[in-house]
């Protein structure tokens, strides 16, 4: 999708008058984007947790539905429970069962995910998906586990084995050499080996695990690379809501801060409750990025943090922390100010944004 930072008159383009954070779609190029997942993951199990990617569980689980690819995966029990209203199939929940968790009405349709020996235990009549502890070494049953399991069974429904694999492998590990272990595990332990959930595999991985296994259908739990593998099908805007002229040592905002030099504040939608200013840590490798995150690190002890919005090309400094619902933005003189309706790209992380709307095209 091309970046426009002038928004259409929206009169002429129907749309309301409203000065939200939109986040636009192209339909056609995001629905390709799954479809051609689809065919390189056949029965995979779309994910739609948390925030649903950015675009809501229930706009994510009518898609799902579209694909028509089986269960739903859910985050969470309390995120089963929502999603009971608007989905009618079967919903898997990824969290593992606790022992102390407090009992959420669900029905029927709604499958287990265990992790646990004694959870399989406690899950009598129950529909389950057992988790094996991989290389993530997060939760699961261990190989020493195994032999406790088969007098279990006989008392709940099970769906599944599940294997959840790390995204990185900086020791040149195999993720297939990793499943097969773990298949071979289960297969020594007389365990049912109908079906085995995977997550983060490439499609030729995938393949070769399902040639290898032809008795054992293999689905692909998928969420990221399904709704946001394409860059480009999606982008965040945020709209122009004012735009000041200023002078060097103007004091503004919460704050009462100086300006650094003359040009503009300008006021755009998205603040942190839509999860602007939000940022997740991340895992640095090599100097250069960590080099990176010193600069911004010493930047931000003089105030100096930027912002996701950009305008002509460039991202652009915050002049204050955001607010709730709206940044103020700094732009220098030298900078063209935009005006109010006018809409500025976001560069924003999905899975922490909640944007006022979403607008398909």
């Amino acid at each position: 999708m091309r970046a426009k930072e002038r928004a259409p008159d929206p009169a002429k383009e129907g749309r309301p008058t409203a000065m939200p954070l939109t986040l636009y779609v192209d339909s056609a190029r995001w629905r390709a984007h799954q479809q051609h997942v689809l065919e390189q993951f056949p029965g995979l199990v779309p994910v739609c947790k948390g925030n649903g990617y950015g675009f809501g569980q229930e706009r994510l689980a009518t898609e799902a539905a579209r694909l028509g690819t089986g269960p739903l995966a859910v985050g969470t029990v309390y995120e089963a429970a929502r999603a009971r209203d608007f989905v009618s199939g079967d919903l898997l929940v990824l969290t593992p069962y606790q022992l102390t968790e407090e009992p959420v009405p669900l029905p029927t349709r709604v499958i287990r995910t265990v992790a646990s020996v004694d959870a399989v235990g406690r899950l009598v009549g129950a529909r389950i998906v057992i988790e094996v502890m991989s290389s993530m070494r997060r939760h699961g049953v261990t190989e020493e586990d195994l032999p406790k399991l088969s007098s279990l069974l006989a008392d709940v429904t099970l769906e599944g084995f599940a294997i959840h694999l790390p995204l990185d492998r900086a020791d040149g590990s195999s993720a297939v050499d990793e499943v097969i272990a773990w298949m071979d595990r289960l297969r020594a332990a007389r365990l049912p080996l109908h079906t085995m959930y995977v997550s983060h595999l490439q499609p030729d991985e995938f393949e070769q695990l399902q040639r290898q296994f032809p008795q054992t259908r293999f689905r692909a739990r998928i969420g990221t690379r399904l709704w946001l593998g394409d860059h480009d099908a999606t982008e965040y805007r945020g709209t122009v809501l004012d735009v000041t002229r200023v002078t060097k040592g103007d004091r503004f905002g919460y704050r009462q801060q100086k300006v650094s030099g003359d040009g503009h504040l300008v006021v755009v939608a998205g603040g942190t409750s839509q999860g602007v200013g939000l940022e997740a840590p991340k895992a640095m490798h090599g100097m250069m990025p960590r080099a990176k995150g010193v600069a911004r690190a010493g930047l931000a002890t003089v105030n100096r943090n930027l912002s996701p919005f950009v305008w002509e090309g460039r991202q652009r400094w915050f002049a204050e922390p955001p607010h709730m619902q709206v940044s103020i933005l700094y732009l220098p003189a030298e900078s063209s100010a935009p005006v109010q309706g006018d809409e500025m790209v976001a560069h924003l992380r999905h899975t922490t944004t909640q944007p006022d709307r979403v607008v398909e095209r």
